[in-house]
């Protein structure tokens, strides 16, 4: 029996896995480095281990570090989690090896599964349809995808459309992929743009029952990243379901399963159905299948490493569950990771604790960060997954939309508008999805809101004036009894336009040059009330810093109080590159002096698990290049110089 846990892992999964331990009675261990130690799952463990370092290099992906953690923290058993160790043979090894339990596959069957080119031709001796490109592509295979072998989320891939761009891409991915994962091999299949991102949840016992809990889909995906995930998949026929079932089953017996653990398919549009991978540990978006089936898989993982058998069958499925990943980052911007203080993350209606479909709003939130927590660049983007669940895939949809339309999140940038519009737009609710939807609309899911903006401006510039108020503080600051000129405030919104604000507060009321037909009802420094025309709108703001935060029940704004007679800086050199993040400098793939063309990629910076590429901007001659390989840099730093030909 399970006395002690020690979770091999940080944030949100932490936290979910230390949920399952307390309502079982398992005591908890955490582990963390050194960014993490006000994190939250190192509070909520009953034990902490500190990991010296910040890099997870030397912290996360040190196995034996994890074993000596949880050696003398006292545990018995080490759950990875997902993500850094958690598909480690190796590791998995090590932990057995210590005479601790593993929550997870045999060792064997995640080594079987680590490599995609020894998992597929294992797949395929099995009977499991794959994708497949030879040795030597042709034009005929053309689109391709070059994948790393090892590891997962996006890393070390690359799309090639002609056959030209097949040497440059194979030389990026390996790069990418060494970097990442410790494992430069890469390799070639059919790139399918509009397929379907299918999976089955797989759950296996030591006695030879294995479950196949129902299916998802994960089509919507940025950077071949998954963002929104939803069980069951939808529309598919029962004969399909019934072949993506078997075709998992088939492959979890072929490695001898044990645990839980995903088998992920890629659907073509003419029906065809091939094998992609197998992950080997419990997966991010396993919450959409615990709401449908009423499950708790962690609590599951724990019984079948306790030697427990799995009944026949698993539960059938009812209603529909969705999760959106909400992540740090800018979607406008290259989906560009964002970085700092997170001042409030706020879900009306979201029930941290519940695991299944029973809970009254329907509505979870499994978050790794909250209020006052910093969102560093060391570790993925994501600050929490929000799930609906409903009975049916629609009510599923606007639920989930509507929750995350009526958060207040105040920090770092984040892609919650796009999630809302993705959520509300008509392919996805009619059930066309695939996994170049997202890439296919993003001009308008990205799309700056600017009829609401300037009355959000009003909204902050009046809070302001009550903030500062007169000494008896009756009346707010820029109130006239007689004619005068206006006050003018100046605010810069989050897509860079800038919004001016010229009002008068007078015995007659407001009086605002761009908005005649708005009445002010009440004011006060955290909110603000306005009559537009017949309609009242109420202003929730927060500021923070020089950034005002202005929040209407379904909409949401940031601002940058603009001075009006800013200091003078310095001119930039034309075409001068600017770092747009915090980050590494992990690869350079131009030299000074060297002849460059408009987009082509100079140097690449990874944060917070992705890479972000820094083109060219026009052609001309690379003149200066400060950045250097392994280079830490801030936002803002220069990296590069482009002097353009004309």
């Amino acid at each position: 029996m399970i006395a002690s846990l020690l979770v091999a892992n940080r944030g949100e999964i932490a936290r979910r896995v230390f949920r399952t331990c307390r309502t079982l009675g398992i005591a908890t261990v955490a582990v963390y480095a050194d960014p993490d130690a006000d994190a939250r799952h190192v509070q909520e463990a009953d034990t902490a281990v500190r990991l010296p370092g910040a890099a997870p290099a030397d912290t996360y992906l040190r196995a034996d570090l994890l074993v000596r953690a949880a050696l003398d923290a006292g545990a018995d058993a080490v759950h990875p989690g997902y993500g850094f160790l958690s598909e480690s043979a190796e590791f998995a090894q090590a932990v057995l090896d210590a005479g601790l339990r593993w929550i997870g596959p045999p060792p064997a069957a995640i080594a079987a599964m680590g490599s995609k080119t020894a998992a597929k031709r294992l797949m395929a001796e099995a009977g499991v349809p794959v994708l497949t490109v030879g040795p030597d592509p042709t034009e005929a295979d053309l689109p391709l995808l070059v994948k790393a072998a090892s590891g997962g989320g996006g890393r070390g891939m690359r799309v090639v459309r002609t056959l030209a761009e097949l040497p440059a891409a194979l030389a990026a991915a390996r790069a990418e992929a060494a970097a990442a994962f410790g494992d430069d091999e890469v390799f070639c299949e059919p790139y399918l743009p509009t397929g379907r991102h299918l999976e089955v949840q797989l759950l296996a016992d030591a006695h030879g029952t294995v479950w196949a809990v129902g299916d998802r889909d994960c089509s919507l995906q940025r950077r071949h990243q998954k963002v929104i995930e939803e069980a069951p998949a939808p529309g598919l026929t029962p004969e399909l379901r019934e072949r993506l079932h078997a075709a998992a089953v088939a492959a979890a017996r072929a490695v001898g399963y044990q645990g839980a653990g995903t088998a992920e398919f890629l659907l073509a549009p003419d029906g065809r159905l091939a094998f992609l991978e197998m992950n080997t540990r419990l997966q991010v978006e396993h919450p959409v299948t615990e709401c449908v089936t009423g499950l708790d898989l962690v609590a599951l993982q724990l019984a079948v490493a306790e030697g427990e058998h799995l009944p026949a069958a698993p539960p059938p499925t009812r209603g529909c569950a969705i999760e959106a990943r909400l992540y740090a980052e800018d979607p406008a911007r290259d989906w560009q990771p964002a970085t700092g203080p997170l001042h409030l993350l706020e879900l009306p209606g979201t029930d941290v604790e519940f695991t299944t479909a029973q809970a009254p709003s329907g509505l979870r939130l499994d978050a790794g960060a909250g209020a006052g927590d910093q969102v560093t660049v060391h570790y993925d983007p994501m600050l929490a997954k929000v799930v609906a669940w409903a009975p049916t895939r629609t009510a599923a949809a606007r639920r989930l939309a509507d929750a995350l339309a009526r958060a207040r999140l105040h920090g770092p940038t984040t892609n919650r508008d796009l999630l809302v519009r993705a959520l509300r737009h008509p392919d996805f609710l009619a059930g066309r999805v695939h996994t170049a939807l997202l890439a296919d609309h993003h001009a308008e899911l990205t799309a700056p809101d600017g009829k609401s903006a300037p009355l959000a401006a009003l909204a902050a510039a009046l809070a302001d004036a009550a903030d500062r108020r007169g000494p008896l503080r009756e009346l707010p600051s820029g109130w006239r009894n007689l004619p005068s000129q206006p006050q003018v405030k100046r605010y810069r919104a989050a897509d860079g336009t800038e919004h001016e604000v010229r009002y008068l507060l007078t015995r007659d009321g407001l009086r605002a040059d761009d908005h005649p037909d708005v009445q002010l009802l009440r004011s006060a420094p955290e909110s603000v009330d306005l009559a537009v025309g017949p309609l009242r709108r109420h202003y929730r703001i927060a500021r923070h810093g020089d950034r005002i935060f202005v929040d209407a029940p379904t909409e949401h704004h940031t601002l940058t109080a603009v001075d009006r007679h800013p200091a003078p800086t310095a001119p930039l050199a034309p075409g001068t590159l600017l770092a747009p993040m915090p980050g590494t400098v992990v690869r350079l793939e131009a030299g000074p002096g060297e002849r460059v063309t408009a987009g082509q990629v100079l140097l690449a910076i990874e944060a917070m698990k992705m890479e972000h590429r820094v083109t060219a901007p026009t052609d001309g001659t690379l003149t200066d290049l400060p950045a250097t390989l392994g280079r830490q840099v801030e936002t803002g730093t220069v990296l590069a110089v482009v002097t353009p030909d004309h």
